[in-house]
């Protein structure tokens, strides 16, 4: 099993499908870094040599910022606005959509589920 940035990639998968199992790293910068390595996208993991490996380990520590080092950025981004109280930080804070989307119905994935009023009925 080969482990690139302390991701396990899975054996039977395409090493195009397998790099993007790292956080930080999808389809397009995949295929860049088999571009810039030389490797066959559709190889498996599994038949992958250990020169390869290291080819491609060496890339995405030098050009990418993945797993912890970019999960923590993230963090310190959503701190940063809850921080000084700007309109998308109170966003954050409160569990609500960020980016304009009405919140009267719909918004169920940021606002979780709906919590019923007890001996409230709706009067025609």
């Amino acid at each position: 099993m080969a482990r690139i940035a302390g991701v396990d990639l899975p054996k039977n998968e395409r090493i195009e499908i397998g790099l993007t199992r790292i956080f930080g790293i999808g389809r397009p910068a995949s295929q860049k870094i088999l571009d810039e390595t030389g490797v066959n996208p559709n190889i498996r993991v599994k038949d992958l040599k250990d020169e390869d490996l290291v080819k491609i380990r060496n890339i995405i520590d030098r050009d990418f910022k993945v797993e912890g080092d970019l999960r923590r950025e993230v963090a310190m981004n959503v701190k940063r606005l809850t921080d000084i109280g700007c309109y998308r930080g109170v966003r954050h804070r409160l569990g609500l959509p960020l980016r304009g989307q009405r919140t009267k119905t719909n918004a169920r994935t940021r606002k979780g589920p709906r919590k019923t009023i007890m001996g409230r009925k709706k009067e025609a």
